[in-house]
């Protein structure tokens, strides 16, 4: 049996920290494309989204002339791939722009999936930004805009992607046989980057009022980013708040077994950065671990209030604390939230099944 072909995956800047377990898990179904990654820059940690990564125009020395003039005139290097699937998918937004000419010169149909803040930022489409100069050639050129979320449909329509090149498909995730066994609870858990648009604000705000209550349950914060100090001040003042940094899947994974809730009180930004879904729900929700989630974007798609998690309004600590002490405080609506979130995440975000179904999306154009 001969081996799938090879199919295109661009993402300008591939191995983040913050988009591994998402960039990995939208291609865990592919089993007729096997995906090659490219981009201009590539981290030490792309190994983890996949072995088949690339840089675009490869090293010295002539690598990063070729890097520069790909990204500001569209002039598409040598590639180190042959024989590719007739499509391409680029990640991001932005991605999507940077990787049109390359689609144009293979000859490839190109799908482009939009995550949430590559659309909504109003920086990315300030004028002389490689997205605002390309957008309506990629717009007409593109086959497919794969969305995460019913909201990010919303703003990518708003900017002119036409209803019929428009899909909604969120990202899924690794959905464990069987809930893992319930274990007595250690804190809440907040996973992310610490930047405005997670509500890092709002979180802060939220556990001062938990503690002036008198509910002294744990907050641990995996992840990094500007805000930091924000988390660093409120932990040298207040006790029970731990920060983390990054940490690898499987340590996240155990954190949410035993958290008493996962944290997404995220807000729009001032620079418009908003959610499309962020992964750690479906990721949460696997774990059979309660969710407390802005009322907003993706967000609000994804929980049920009341039956696989809580939702609160964006930006109001009293109702984010509230709901902490909530399920800190009721061990049957926390468990009865976790296993109906444990069974939505098996049917509706299982990584498998959404992976597939992308699959096939490629291989219909």
């Amino acid at each position: 049996m001969s081996a799938p072909p090879p199919v295109l995956i661009y993402r300008d800047r591939i191995g983040a920290p913050s988009e591994i377990g998402f960039l990995r898990r939208q291609y865990l179904g592919f089993t007729r494309l096997r995906p090659v990654w490219i981009g201009r820059t590539v981290l030490p940690q792309a190994e983890q989204i996949s072995p088949n990564v690339h840089r675009l125009g490869n090293g010295f020395p002539l690598g990063p002339l070729r890097r520069l003039l790909f990204r500001h005139f569209g002039i598409v290097p040598p590639l180190p791939v042959e024989n590719l699937a007739p499509v391409l998918h680029a990640q991001f937004a932005r991605g999507g722009a940077l990787a049109l000419p390359l689609a144009q010169k293979l000859g490839l149909r190109l799908v482009v999936t939009l995550h949430g803040g590559d659309v909504s930022k109003r920086k990315n489409w300030q004028s002389g930004t490689v997205l605002a100069r390309r957008w309506p050639a990629l717009v007409r050129q593109a086959a497919r805009f794969v969305c995460v979320s019913h909201a990010v449909a919303e703003i990518a329509a708003a900017h002119g992607a036409p209803a019929d090149k428009l899909l909604v498909l969120p990202i899924g995730v690794e959905v464990p046989d069987h809930p893992p066994p319930a274990e007595t609870p250690t804190s809440h858990l907040f996973v992310g980057r610490f930047v405005e648009k997670k509500g890092i604000l709002t979180l802060t705000d939220a556990i001062s009022r938990l503690r002036a209550m008198g509910d002294t349950m744990p907050v641990t914060c995996v992840g990094d980013g500007p805000l930091r100090p924000a988390l660093e001040a409120l932990a040298r003042e207040t006790p029970g708040i731990t920060l983390t940094g990054w940490l690898p899947p499987d340590a996240v994974r155990a954190h949410m077994a035993s958290a008493v809730s996962l944290l997404v009180p995220s807000v729009i930004a001032s620079d418009g950065d908003a959610e499309g879904l962020p992964s750690v729900i479906p990721e949460a929700m696997a774990q059979a671990c309660p969710v407390i989630g802005s009322d907003q974007g993706g967000i609000a798609e994804a929980i049920r209030p009341g039956a696989t998690g809580l939702l609160v309004p964006p930006g109001d600590a009293d109702a984010l604390a509230a709901a902490m002490h909530r399920l800190a405080t009721q061990p049957g609506l926390r468990q009865a939230l976790g296993h109906a979130g444990y069974a939505y995440a098996a049917t509706g975000l299982n990584a498998r099944i959404q992976s597939a179904r992308l699959e096939a999306l490629l291989l219909s154009l």
